[in-house]
């Protein structure tokens, strides 16, 4: 008896639905850092915050009031299971999220493979994207973000935590909390470019090349301030 498939095994190129058409090539693949997906999609230090001012506010109102020692450590007990128990669930979730994430750069397309329950692939056509933006956040690690043209628009939902944050009219795609973000934006700029002028190439690292992109083709490859 073979062994059942496991949840990606099905892929033909890993991050992929399908194989390459000829010319196409893969210029990178990442996924997010699972410490940095804590941190900036499930706010795990902002959680962390709330709970210290929980226990705070606790063990004030415990103090005032007189309650005896047993009982104000047993209350502090329960907070800190509480918050051991959020944070861990969190965890796990940026972790599992992570794992189940695979990005892809070609020289044609952005290519999204995520979901922990329900996989799904979402492909970004060089066509599509009208602009690419980066916001490095100084650990390593970074975010792209992908306007989309036209009607090429996804659901913020289906997206997250893929997408930029609160915006969601239009939604968009971003590839998140990767390493080496400044890198990759590069390569990713320089793919646009020689798409852009007609002549896709392999477009190694390095700084993005000027092209006669249209007017409402903005490639930036430098850090973009967002909330």
């Amino acid at each position: 008896m073979k062994p059942a498939l496991t949840e990606y095994e099905y892929e033909p190129v890993p991050g992929l639905p399908e194989r390459l058409p000829p010319g196409e090539e893969i210029l990178w693949q990442g996924a997010p850092r699972w410490q940095a997906l804590a941190r900036r999609a499930f706010h795990v230090r902002k959680v962390a915050a709330y709970f210290v001012l929980l226990l705070i506010l606790h063990l004030v109102w415990e103090v005032q009031a007189g309650e005896p020692l047993a009982e104000l450590l047993t209350g502090v007990f329960w907070l800190v299971v509480s918050a051991c128990s959020a944070l861990g669930l969190l965890a796990l979730l940026a972790r599992s999220m992570a794992r189940s994430t695979l990005y892809t750069i070609t020289n044609r397309r952005v290519v999204m493979r995520f979901g922990v329950a329900i996989p799904m692939t979402i492909n970004l056509p060089f066509a599509k994207i009208v602009n690419a933006a980066l916001r490095d956040h100084g650990d390593g690690t970074g975010d792209i973000v992908l306007s989309l043209a036209g009607r090429a628009r996804a659901s913020y939902l289906v997206l997250w935590p893929h997408t930029r944050p609160w915006h969601f009219a239009p939604p968009e795609p971003m590839l998140r909390a990767i390493p080496d973000a400044t890198l990759v934006a590069r390569r990713l700029a320089a793919a646009l470019a020689d798409n852009a002028s007609g002549e896709p190439g392999t477009a190694e690292a390095g700084p993005a090349r000027p092209a006669p992109n249209p007017p409402s083709l903005r490639v930036a490859a430098q850090e973009t301030a967002w909330r």
